[in-house]
């Protein structure tokens, strides 16, 4: 049986553990947070990601009772928590210093908001001791915090944190002062701990890949507004603006005018058979000359497939259209023998050219350059400035002329060699500089794209997301 995909947010039976209802934080003239609405589920990985000064970090302190809203309300667990004190909340946070005590041993810092709260001394040792355990530092119970390394006072901040069992946890910037290695290395501790514990956790990062990797949830923030809060694999392959699209990872933007392409024709009814049902059989020799026409085969999406379409894949792929194409009819070899295989088509035929599906849109966007064509482009933006939105690792590069939807030329300006990939920047003929990342499978002296090569960029009608301008 299929594991359920944890998506409470799309279940409207499920009640937020956080809600931010109409949410305003000013500073004397300056607005940090701006009317912002939004929920934030139980046992979420939920990040809070944006540039500095985009309001992040206010959010976070109205969270964990720093800071007060201006107007609105906070609520955790359906209670308005905006005049609750620090201390009074099931709210903990780990800053980015971790802020540990230098004359406590391992051990005493974690225990020491459990000590605050008068807990007895047995429920002290076995909850020290299961937090020791869950972030293995077990061997290092009685080391000072000088004495370990900055991944392990990192493990040691987040078990204090966790020793009191909150229901919401606060990271502010928690990796920030590791290097990239042991960085990466302790997102994926961070993402088993909470999968372990089910507490909910709350990070503010201003790194994109981090985000991506331990968040169910990404919120972008801009001018104490979030702009688009969805998963990580919608924020990337289906951002809802440009400033989306090109904050988080690499992207390629082409601005011009759209000009709607032609739908496909609708997909004629079934023709219903009208003959007599005493009709003589026909003469030997007409049935020997007519074969006989089988009726169109026609594909039938699920309602599984519509779903996905008009909940999560509308922007990449564009609007579904209700009509089924139908499916060829089976030739007279497949109708005589049906287990044969299809035929082959001769080794000496011609290669056809790449069929475009029809509808969508093409895009005007350099004077002199074939126009950029998008099927999953909405034709109701005819006539509009629009931009689309393109990933590198969209593109393929090539020195001979490929046969694809979309094919541009260019010159390869410079190479970014990164061991497992390659940035390609080229040059097109209209001016605009274009990345194309590629896959180091072979070794770099097998490669046969160079500096200054006259090259080829493609890329499918679909491969890209139109955005307005």
């Amino acid at each position: 049986m299929a594991e359920t995909v944890f998506a409470p947010w799309n279940d409207p039976q499920e009640k937020p553990l956080i809600q931010f209802k109409g949410v305003t934080k000013r500073f004397g003239e300056f607005t940090a947070i701006d009317d912002l609405t939004i929920d934030i589920f139980e046992r979420e990985f939920f990040a809070l990601l944006g540039p500095s000064g985009c309001g992040k970090t206010t959010m976070m302190r109205m969270l964990a009772g720093f800071e007060t809203p201006t107007e609105g309300q906070i609520l955790l667990g359906g209670q308005d928590i905006g005049q609750v004190p620090p201390n009074k909340r099931s709210v903990n946070m780990m800053f980015q210093s971790y802020a540990l005590f230098p004359h406590l041993s391992i051990w005493e810092n974690i225990a020491f908001g459990l000590k605050r709260e008068g807990r007895d001394k047995a429920y002290i040792g076995d909850r020290v001791q299961d937090m020791l355990r869950l972030t293995r530092m077990e061997k290092f119970a009685q080391r000072k915090p000088h004495q370990v390394s900055g991944g392990q006072r990192q493990r040691v901040a987040l078990a204090r944190s966790l020793a009191k069992a909150p229901k919401l946890l606060l990271l502010d910037e928690p990796l920030g002062a590791l290097d990239k290695k042991l960085r990466e290395e302790t997102q994926f501790e961070l993402m088993d701990i909470q999968e372990t514990t089910g507490t909910t956790f709350v990070i503010v990062t201003h790194d994109q890949e981090e985000a991506m990797t331990v968040a169910s949830r990404v919120a972008v923030m801009d001018h104490g507004k979030i702009i688009q809060v969805s998963t990580p694999d919608v924020i990337y392959e289906a951002p809802n603006s440009v400033y989306v699209a090109d904050f988080i990872g690499d992207v390629n933007l082409f601005r011009g005018k759209a000009t709607a392409r032609p739908e496909a024709p609708a997909t004629p009814a079934p023709q219903v058979d009208s003959t007599p049902e005493h009709t003589p059989d026909p003469a030997p020799e007409e049935t020997q000359s007519a074969p006989q026409e089988a009726p169109a085969r026609v594909a039938q999406p699920n309602d599984l497939g519509k779903w996905l379409h008009d909940k999560i894949l509308h922007p990449v792929l564009g609007k579904r259209i209700d009509h089924t194409p139908a499916l060829p009819a089976p030739t007279a070899q497949e109708l005589a023998n049906p287990m044969s295989p299809p035929a082959v088509e001769p080794a000496s035929a011609p290669v056809a050219q790449v069929e475009i599906p029809a509808g969508g849109i093409e895009i005007t966007w350099a004077e002199g350059q074939p126009s950029v064509i998008a099927t999953n482009g909405d034709p109701t933006h005819d006539g509009k400035e629009v931009v689309l939105a393109l990933r590198p690792e969209k593109i393929a590069i090539s020195k001979d002329k490929p046969t694809a939807p979309n094919v541009l030329q260019g010159k390869v300006i410079d190479i970014g060699y990164l061991g497992n990939i390659s940035t390609y920047h080229v040059e097109l003929a209209g001016g605009l500089m274009v990345k194309a990342q590629v896959t180091n499978t072979r070794r770099i002296s097998r490669r046969h794209i160079t500096w200054e090569d006259e090259v080829w960029l493609s890329f499918s009608s679909t491969a890209g997301v139109v955005l307005e301008k």
